[in-house]
């Protein structure tokens, strides 16, 4: 029988495993950063973006949040894996994705505003610091890794409550929640000192840049706790069975 790993194992194989990708997102997400203070014709495009942002609001986050989290990676899904042949899985998915998404974009957004709102617009390294400690210390630890695992695990589970059950347990935050985060900071912790050094209004839309990475890197870790997922497995498998 195989050994059951613990939960800094889990967070450390997961953010292993996705390290290239990690840093290949970041990596452009820096590049935009630095392009956006240096390059006339960068700041140009980025803020005509904000403005755009900034004109259609709530309507702008919820479709941004859709497409990134939803679409793009069910298309993904039935190109690569399916072989261009959509099934009726695909639009099951969908029913789920697009909602939860569509919530949680709508939730980042509002978080953006209140850390400004509390905090100021300005850059500097100690409202940066501040902004990141909010996000993945306070409403990463206590809402957003547990409410994405268990949307993913009660699907995964065929819309069950079990997962509701146990989602108040500490063992079920040890095993579970844990390595989630643990590979959701290494992920995110460079991304939000990035996000957090651009204006408010372009803070969002670059974060729906990341996403589609994200939701590929969390359906991996929901259906490796499934069982869905040998270890080791290449992240991209996380997509195969949703």
């Amino acid at each position: 029988m195989q050994k059951a790993r613990s939960p800094l194992t889990l967070g450390w194989e997961a953010a292993r495993a996705n390290a290239v990708p990690a840093l290949i997102i970041q990596a452009i997400m820096l590049a935009l950063l630095i392009a956006f203070y240096t390059s006339r014709s960068v700041s140009t495009i980025l803020s005509q973006l904000a403005e755009f942002k900034r004109a259609h609001g709530l309507a702008f986050v919820i479709i941004a949040s859709v497409a990134a989290g939803a679409l793009i990676p069910e298309l993904f899904l039935i190109i690569f894996f399916q072989r261009g042949r959509p099934k009726g899985r695909n639009l099951r998915n969908l029913l789920f994705t697009v909602p939860v998404w569509g919530f949680d974009g709508a939730l980042v957004d509002l978080l953006y505003r209140g850390e400004a709102a509390l905090l100021g617009d300005m850059v500097s390294v100690p409202v940066v610091f501040g902004k990141i400690c909010i996000d993945q210390l306070g409403y990463n630890v206590f809402f957003a890794a547990p409410f994405g695992v268990l949307t993913y695990e009660w699907k995964n589970n065929g819309v069950s409550l079990r997962p509701v059950r146990e989602l108040f347990t500490w063992r079920h935050y040890r095993d579970k929640i844990l390595p989630t985060l643990l590979a959701t900071w290494a992920v995110w912790v460079p991304l939000m000192a990035i996000i957090y050094s651009l204006p408010l209004a372009l803070q969002f839309p670059l974060f729906g840049l990341a996403l589609s990475f994200w939701v590929l890197l969390l359906t991996y870790m929901t259906n490796r706790f499934a069982g869905e997922i040998e270890a080791g497995s290449p992240l991209a498998l996380a997509t195969a069975k949703l």
